[in-house]
């Protein structure tokens, strides 16, 4: 292993021994998370919570909490991950249901214990953890998308709503999880509803002492009305790379550069940092022309593992040099490594693809929002990221040429 991903590795484990009381800690500016000097953050989001359905042959589970999450957390670790996120999800049937069955595949009761063991996991680990309630469309549409005809059914889904975030706030404050969003792309109504949402804020913070943060849209982050009641601006940054098919690596390097700027003012204007809730590409040819595409139900896909190591290559050399950008999640591992009942092999998981010895350098690299470990050490940031966009022509070691030794 080479001395920079020793001094980076090194680097981490320092501040995985910081003390848990920095939850507490205001992120009152946009440099604040490096400020803080816990090291950017550098996290997998793992799920989804269906998981638990698929099972071995002597009954045993695959989903939070089970052995096969112990095993992906082990896998983590060993990847450089400092975080990683879970999404439980509640249930509506329709984009004009107004009630949240917090059942989903299995009881709430069986979930909240599977979801708190494998915080704790994650926690004995040394690993962070963001708690995300999600929200599950059973019948056609986008969450972004929920509506109702009526005051009275906007007021109904509000209080489901308010119940099944608490629930699990009160789940995350009792297993130690580190962070909590409160809501995931709900384009639709989190630009309106002032009061609602304040007083929903109010009622987390009195449950859950950690920070909190909000899952918006890549195109709904400047209409977000409450930002400013919370810790970090959380964005889902499924944002287009380039806008027609065939785009060159500079394109795509251009692409995210661009993004940038914007995204600095908006921390600047808000004084808080940017966190990217989650970033992805499915495997496939084209994949950061319309990056937010389900895999599902896709046709004559042409399956490009290159495509998708570029695409998340060209996000990191763009924001990991920024100050005000606290870390990202990658969209995602599943709670069993080696799953593949829950996505096509085009879909969005790195495992055993061409991206994930990339991210494995990614994560062992200095990035702009760590603590300068040794300042008169001129060379402790290196010029240019491991994780550069131009390593990925050159021929791809295996995973295990990074983790293990």
């Amino acid at each position: 292993m080479s001395s920079s991903r020793l001094l980076a590795l090194a680097l981490l484990g320092f501040l995985e021994a910081s003390p848990a009381s920095v939850r507490a800690q205001p992120l009152d500016r946009a440099d604040a998370w490096t400020e803080l000097g816990l090291g950017g953050i550098r996290g997998v989001t793992v799920g989804p919570i269906e998981s638990s359905q698929q099972r071995g042959p002597n009954g045993e589970s695959f989903g939070y909490g089970s052995e096969a999450s112990e095993e992906l957390l082990d896998h983590l670790v060993a990847m450089g991950v400092t975080w990683i996120s879970i999404t439980p999800f509640g249930r509506i049937w329709a984009l004009d249901t107004p009630e949240i069955e917090m059942d989903f595949e299995a009881p709430y009761e069986t979930n909240r214990e599977d979801v708190k063991r494998m915080i704790r996991s994650a926690r004995a680990r040394g690993l962070r953890v963001l708690l995300i309630p999600h929200l599950w469309v059973e019948t056609t549409g986008w969450r972004g998308e929920i509506d109702f005809a009526t005051d009275a059914e906007w007021a109904r889904y509000q209080a489901s709503y308010r119940d099944f975030v608490l629930a699990w706030a009160r789940d995350a404050e009792e297993a130690g999880a580190e962070a909590l969003s409160i809501g995931v792309e709900c384009k639709s109504w989190s630009g309106r509803f002032g009061g609602y949402w304040t007083r929903l804020i109010a009622d987390v913070r009195a449950v859950f002492s950690g920070w909190l943060t909000y899952s918006a849209n890549w195109d709904e982050a400047d209409d977000v009305l409450f930002w400013d009641q919370l810790d970090l601006v959380g964005i889902n940054a499924f944002y287009p790379l380039a806008s027609a098919d065939g785009a060159s690596d500079e394109a795509y390097t251009q692409g995210a550069a661009a993004i940038v700027p914007t995204l600095r003012e908006l921390a600047q204007t808000l004084q808080m940092p940017i966190l990217f809730v989650e970033v992805g590409y499915t495997t496939r040819a084209n994949a950061a022309v319309q990056p937010w595409l389900w895999p599902d139900g896709m046709e004559g896909v042409v399956i490009d593992e290159r495509e998708q190591a570029r695409a998340l290559a060209a996000s990191f050399d763009a924001f990991l040099p920024e100050t005000f950008f606290a870390g990202f999640f990658v969209w995602r591992y599943y709670a069993r490594l080696d799953d593949v009942s829950q996505e096509a092999f085009w879909g969005f998981s790195p495992h055993a693809k061409t991206s994930e010895p990339m991210l494995v350098d990614a994560f062992t690299s200095t990035w702009a929002s760590d603590p300068e470990p040794w300042p008169w050490i001129a060379s402790a940031r290196p010029a240019l990221p491991a994780w550069h966009l131009g390593s990925l022509l050159a021929p791809t070691p295996p995973l295990a040429a990074f983790v293990g030794r």
